[in-house]
């Protein structure tokens, strides 16, 4: 499981199987910097063509801003956030990025 880190997220559970539902956690810049709304934004596919991108309204949790999302596909998943003030958190422009598995033992 990925804890909370330096860069204020974690994504439970880890590693992520296609058909999981995910809890996504964030307490990084928009957190810190007092947002009123946070929302996830993420989709699927390499770095540079997601697909199928959505935003899911965080809400406010004991550790920072929380969110679940089901995981449809074993296409890589890739996430970032914004405020509603339109401020973004994408890691320094390359967003974070997680390995998603078909569920296959081979």
């Amino acid at each position: 499981m990925q804890e909370l880190g330096i860069q204020g997220i974690a994504v439970k559970p880890t590693p992520i199987t296609a058909g999981d539902r995910v809890k996504i956690e964030y307490d990084g810049l928009l957190s810190q910097s007092g947002a009123e709304e946070i929302y996830l934004h993420a989709g699927y596919g390499n770095a540079r063509e997601w697909r199928n991108v959505q935003d899911f309204r965080m809400r406010k949790g004991m550790e920072g801003w929380e969110t679940e999302m089901n995981v449809h596909t074993d296409d890589r998943l890739n996430i970032c956030f914004h405020d509603n003030a339109n401020n973004w958190d994408n890691n320094s422009g390359s967003n974070w990025s997680f390995e998603v598995h078909n569920g296959n033992l081979y």
